[in-house]
């Protein structure tokens, strides 16, 4: 699941292309030393994930097609405004644009930089196939990612890593350069820069892949609190039955993947892929709120 979604798949995108460049220049090899290198791989690394985390919102609306709510053209549009509004007040939050997208899945997800500037937004399918008690949870569910500020702590996560992900991929291509340049008293050449700037590259793959590994299990977490609020916001009951009626969808997932990560329901990938899901098996979702607890 979270592919490597649109937060993470843009702000590592972000990191490579700034990190390559600053390759070829040479930037941070022998310049000052450990610790410029150090500042240079937090300012490469936490532009992605910055970058990320401030065009969330837009990204998500344009990635699934969603219609943001202005004016309610009907009844069950009215309900969803005032629903949102409601818990959104409860929440301590400002009011979340609301918007419906069109799918037969039964899913939903929130952005957004800040909790007074987020947006939620409910698939056709969901509103299609749930009651409204069930409804009202999955938004409690979304609004409480919201109130928790999982995107933004997510993203501080996510530069964290892609610091140490840039600052590792030059220590160590510095070394396999410098190794293969042993005995050349001609000094750095275009044949040097250009093995720097691929084992910088492949690093920064590897790396970024088990960086990945960190972010999905945080966010595996972030969803057993998130399903806390939503039982707070709504009903425990309506939250369980919300997540049983999720975990008894047979269609085939559609969230596109730019999204996937911040969607209520998940694939279910078995093995190593587990590592990679950002959301735990309904069954323990579902256990955790029977038991009271907010993690697992």
């Amino acid at each position: 699941m979270m592919r490597i979604a649109l937060f993470i798949a843009t702000n590592l995108a972000v990191m490579l292309v700034v990190g390559v460049v600053a390759s070829v220049f040479g930037l941070g090899r022998g310049q000052g030393g450990i610790g410029g290198l150090l500042v240079l791989s937090a300012v490469i690394g936490m532009t992605g994930a910055m970058f990320s985390l401030f065009i969330s919102k837009w990204a998500a609306k344009r990635s699934v097609g969603a219609q943001v709510i202005e004016q309610p053209r009907n009844e069950a549009e009215a309900w969803l405004l005032s629903t949102v509004r409601r818990q959104a007040d409860k929440a301590g939050i400002g009011m979340p644009e609301v918007a419906v997208f069109d799918s037969p899945e039964m899913n939903a997800f929130a952005t957004g930089w800040n909790r007074n500037n987020a947006l939620v937004a409910v698939s056709t399918g969901l509103l299609r196939q749930m009651n409204r008690d069930e409804v009202e949870a999955v938004l409690g569910h979304e609004v409480s990612h919201v109130a928790n500020g999982d995107m933004v702590t997510m993203s501080l996560l996510q530069g964290v890593l892609n610091t140490f992900v840039v600052f590792f991929s030059s220590i160590v291509a510095n070394i396999v350069s410098s190794f293969l340049r042993r005995g050349d008293d001609d000094g750095p050449g275009l044949l040097d820069g250009l093995v720097h700037t691929v084992v910088y590259i492949v690093l920064q793959l590897l790396f970024g892949l088990l960086a990945s590994i960190i972010v999905m299990w945080f966010s595996r977490r972030r969803e057993f609190r998130a399903d806390h609020g939503g039982a707070t916001l709504a009903s425990r009951q309506s939250m369980i039955n919300a997540l049983r009626r999720l975990g008894g969808d047979r269609s085939d997932a559609t969230l596109p993947e730019a999204v996937e990560a911040f969607g209520i329901a998940s694939g279910k990938p078995v093995g190593l892929k587990r590592l990679f899901m950002s959301h735990p098996p309904i069954a323990d979702r579902i256990a955790a709120l029977e038991s009271g607890r907010q993690n697992a």
